[in-house]
């Protein structure tokens, strides 16, 4: 089905044609019917699937327009919010729908300037709450939200939530999103929900299908330089890697940079003034790569994203999820690329399980093939480039010394260098390899369980009960909640007002193209290095504290 069907106003169905929008995702054209005819909803759906204009688009085709908030939106993160803000205006604004964007860290006054000329308030619940404790705001909405529920459990929200309830109309229509269904949210849902209608994703929705979904084994010592030899290869225009800790994504970080690369990291320790300028320039392709932790990424909604790279597998199928959701947006192709050790396998197998997807194995390019492919893009360059006026004037002048073979030659030879490809002719597992660990692997599943061993797969060499790490962003679902990274608004609450910091600026990133834009680089800019002169990767990024 179309977009069409549904029926939408005229001007809200022109936004939603202007974004390239055609076919409704599952999750969109099973809750857009219910949501449309007044049913409160429980939609079980992971990041990725089109959450936001599941609820959104019938929300918006609800509005009256009138004075007043006519909608709330409650989310567990800053990021998410803006995410969430900045979509609904974006399907809103041929209606003349405006939306405030609350959350901590910001003055209340501005804040309350805004709600009071908005129909829509996205908000985080600790602010949000405090507007309401506090008679700052007084409003009634039509239609309530709750997004990610599970995440704002996760973040010790529950009983804000609860609470904001208390201040809300009874008379409302109430939507709950959560990825995962656990007790106290299923106890929620019953609480603040009448007679709800169930929206549930299977296995095979879970994962869009228009993402390629690949993984290459390597070992640790050569995660850089398969990330380095990749990116050569692929040529993305706009990717993420995500990383598990902190220190992961501040050492990749500094290593893509000294590469030559345009990269940033995206972490709970930076400010929030950082990560918003981050996010920003990466929007606006000033910022090629995004390095980032789960949490820090999560709500990242940015279409145009070509790649994205798992610098290490997540612990968890529902991050994988979230991490490669951020790619094959808004009916765009995308690729998913996982870099994997032997170790990691098992790992591995337990994810394609649990999404019901199987990942393609592929063998990391040598040199030659790298340098092929470069050549082979960079004759397709020259044949679709225009020609343009100054670089007549140019030849002319130069042929004043030269004759046009040579100015040929050398042309070719300046624009030749980007063709270079440094390290190792060969790295990562050879396809025999590879498929001698599915084969080991499989025979453990079948054999190995029974023979006593832990389960979980902690034998030599994997992942010790410790080995997360005290500087995670994301930790366990169960557990002391103050551990779960700094860009939480709790533990402690940063959502509380921590004086005025001003108005955000945009700061400059650099004059550099995106990636798929660049010209070829100067042979100056990358001078090969023996392998042997980089610590191996491994040494670097194991050691946690």
């Amino acid at each position: 089905m179309t977009f069409n069907e549904f029926n939408f106003k005229e001007l809200l169905q022109k936004a939603i044609d202007e974004a390239g929008f055609n076919e409704p995702s599952p999750i969109q054209e099973q809750a857009i019917p219910f949501i449309l005819n007044g049913k409160d909803m429980v939609g079980q759906a992971h990041t990725g699937t089109g959450k936001t204009a599941a609820f959104g688009l019938p929300i918006l085709n609800k509005l009256k327009g009138k004075s007043g908030v006519e909608a709330v939106v409650i989310v567990p993160t800053r990021e998410l919010a803006m995410q969430v803000s900045d979509e609904l205006y974006r399907f809103g604004r041929f209606l003349g729908i405006n939306t405030a964007t609350v959350y901590g860290g910001q003055a209340y006054a501005r804040q309350i300037k805004l709600i009071e000329n908005a129909s829509i308030i996205i908000a985080t619940p600790g602010r949000f709450l405090d507007l309401l404790r506090g008679d700052k705001i007084d409003i009634k909405p039509d239609y309530v939200i709750l997004d990610e529920a599970d995440e704002m459990l996760d973040m010790g929200f529950l009983d804000d939530i609860k609470e904001i309830f208390t201040f809300l109309p009874k008379e409302r229509q109430t939507l709950l999103f959560s990825a995962t269904m656990p007790t106290a949210i299923k106890n929620l849902a019953k609480t603040i929900l009448n007679e709800p209608e169930f929206v549930t994703l299977t296995k095979s929705d879970v994962t869009n299908s228009k993402i390629t979904q690949t993984f290459y084994v390597v070992d640790e010592r050569e995660r850089d330089d398969a990330l380095i030899r990749l990116y050569d290869f692929k040529n993305p225009s706009k990717s993420i890697i995500f990383c598990r800790t902190k220190k992961e994504v501040d050492r990749l970080s500094t290593f893509m940079v000294s590469q030559g690369f345009m990269a940033k990291g995206l972490h709970g320790d930076m400010e929030q003034r950082q990560r918003e300028e981050a996010i920003r320039a990466f929007k606006t392709s000033k910022l090629e790569i995004l390095i980032a932790t789960d949490v820090a990424a999560r709500g990242l909604d940015v279409n145009d994203v070509s790649h994205v790279f798992n610098y290490h597998l997540p612990f968890d199928s529902e991050s994988y999820v979230h991490r490669i959701g951020r790619t094959g947006r808004a009916g765009k192709e995308g690729i998913a690329v996982s870099i994997v050790t032997p170790h990691e396998f098992r790992m591995l197998q337990k994810i394609e399980k649990s999404i019901g997807t199987k990942l393609e194995a592929k063998i990391v390019p040598n040199i030659s093939s790298v340098k092929e492919k470069k050549i082979t893009d960079l004759k397709n360059q020259i044949s679709e480039q225009e020609i343009k006026d100054y670089a007549l004037e140019l030849v002319e002048d130069l042929k004043e010394e030269f004759d046009i073979s040579t100015i040929a030659f050398k042309l070719a030879s300046m624009i030749s260098a980007s063709t270079y490809v440094q390290g190792n002719n060969n790295i990562g597992k050879s396809e025999s390899d590879i498929k001698r660990l599915i084969e080991n692997s499989n025979r453990y599943d079948n054999e190995g369980s029974s023979s006593g061993r832990n389960s979980r797969g902690r034998g030599r060499g994997s992942r010790s009960s410790d080995s997360r790490g005290a500087d995670r962003d994301r930790g366990p679902r169960t557990g002391d909640r103050n551990s779960r990274g700094s860009d939480r608004e709790r533990s402690p609450r940063s959502d509380r007002p921590s004086g005025d910091r001003g108005p955000r600026t945009d700061r400059p990133t650099g004059d550099r193209k995106p990636l798929g834009d660049r010209g070829p680089r100067p042979s100056g800019d990358r001078k090969p290095r023996p392998s042997g002169d980089r610590k191996p990767s491994g040494d670097r990024s194991r050691k946690r504290d």
